[in-house]
C-alpha cells in the first residue's frame, strides 16, 4: 500500500520545544550512505512479495513504496525504498552499510524461483534533493511517486518539517557518469538532518534488529501491508498491531549536541535502563542537531530525555510531519 499524505501533529510530552530558526534548506547530496540492488526474473515480484512487508507484487510503474526486511523475531534487518523497472525488474535502495548482508541473506532464499538478485550500486549514482531544488524536478509528483526521465527517475519523497514547514524532499536515481544535478551542494548532515524530520525509519548497521516496524512508526507511513500474507516475522508484526497497546514509537528529537544512530536515550525517571535509541540524525548548523529516535511512550509524558546516559545531554521532543495514534497521546 501507498503511504498516506499525512498531517502535522505535535509530539505529545511534556517537555516539547521548538527547534531553533535554520537558514533556509536548498540543494543537492551524493547520497553515498545508500545503495541498490537489482531483483530481476519472472518471480522477482513474487519473491520479494514473500519476504517483505510490502505488497510488492501490485507496484504500478509510477509508484515508490517503502518496505522492511524482517527477521523471524519480527526485528526490522533493513530497509527499502522499492520500485520497478518493468514487470520483471525491481530496484531496492537500501542503507549501503546493510547491502551486503542482506543481500547474501535475501539470496539465500531465493532457492528454485526465477529471481536474481545483483548490487547495482556501481550502475547508478542516488541523489537527494531538497528544498526548491527538489520542487523543480519533481513537483508534478506526490510523495511515494515516482517519474522516468530518460535513463533517470526522480523519486518524490515525503516531506520533512522545519519550524512547521514542509520542506520538500526527493531523490534521483541516474547513470553512474552522469553529471551531477545542476544545484548548490547540500551538506550531508543538512540532508541526514530533513531524514529525521520526515519521520520515515531507515534501518543502518548500528539499528539492525533492534527495531519491530511499528517501533519506529514503519506503518504509519505506509511501510508495512497488513493484508498481504506471509513474510518472515509477520507473525510479530501483526500481533504488535492488533494484540494489546504498544509501548513504543518513534519521537523526533533535538537537541544541542550531535547524535548517531544506534546511540542509547535516557529517561530521567528510570537512569538504569535505557529509555530509547537514535534511529536517524544530522544537524542543521551548529548547536542545531536532530534525530528520529525509537522511545518508550512513557518516557515522553513527563521528565527529562537524556542522551548517553541520565545525566547526559539534554533532549527535547519535537514535531513529525504526521500524526500518533491515540495510543502514544
Amino acid at each position: 500500500m501507498n503511504a498516506p499524505e499525512t498531517p502535522t501533529a505535535a509530539a505529545p510530552g511534556a517537555n516539547t520545544a521548538a527547534a531553533p530558526a535554520s537558514l533556509a534548506l536548498d540543494g543537492a547530496q551524493r547520497l553515498s550512505d545508500w545503495g541498490l540492488i537489482r531483483a530481476t526474473g519472472a518471480d522477482a515480484r513474487s519473491f520479494l512479495h514473500s519476504q517483505l512487508t510490502q505488497d510488492v507484487e501490485s507496484i504500478a510503474g509510477d509508484e515508490l513504496r517503502l518496505a522492511g526486511y524482517c527477521s523471524p523475531k519480527g526485528r526490522m534487518l533493513a530497509s527499502f525504498l522499492v520500485w520497478a523497472e518493468d514487470a520483471d525488474d525491481l530496484l531496492l535502495a537500501c542503507s549501503a552499510d546493510l547491502l551486503a548482508p542482506v543481500h547474501k541473506r535475501l539470496s539465500m532464499y531465493v532457492l528454485r524461483a526465477r529471481c536474481k538478485l545483483v548490487d547495482a550500486s556501481g550502475e547508478q549514482a542516488l541523489w537527494g534533493l531538497a528544498g526548491t531544488s527538489a520542487l523543480q524536478v519533481a513537483t508534478d509528483l506526490k510523495p511515494w511517486h515516482l517519474r522516468v526521465d530518460g535513463a533517470r527517475r526522480v523519486l518524490r519523497l515525503p516531506d520533512a518539517l522545519l519550524e512547521d514547514e514542509p520542506v520538500a524532499r526527493a531523490m534521483l536515481v541516474q547513470e553512474a557518469g552522469d553529471p551531477a544535478p545542476a544545484a548548490r551542494p547540500l551538506a550531508p548532515a543538512a540532508w541526514a538532518a530533513l531524514e529525521a524530520r520526515s519521520g520515515v525509519a531507515r534501518i543502518v548497521a548500528a539499528t539492525q534488529d533492534r527495531f519491530v516496524p511499528q517501533m519506529v512508526n514503519f506503518e504509519l507511513v505506509g511501510g508495512v501491508g497488513f493484508q498481504k500474507g506471509c513474510y518472515p516475522g509477520q507473525e510479530v508484526v501483526a500481533r504488535s498491531q492488533y494484540r494489546g497497546t504498544l509501548k513504543r514509537r518513534g519521537f523526533l528529537l533535538h537537541g544541542s549536541v550531535a547524535m548517531a544512530p544506534g546511540q542509547e536515550i535516557f529517561h530521567s525517571a528510570d537512569p538504569g535502563q535505557p529509555a530509547g535509541m537514535v534511529a536517524l540524525a544530522g544537524s542543521l548548523a551548529e548547536g542545531e542537531h536532530d534525530a528520529f529516535a525509537e522511545l518508550k511512550i512513557a518516557a515522553t509524558q513527563g521528565g527529562s530525555l537524556h542522551l548517553g546516559s541520565a545525566d547526559g545531554p539534554a533532549l527535547t521532543l519535537g514535531r513529525l510531519p504526521y500524526a500518533l495514534p491515540a495510543e502514544s497521546a
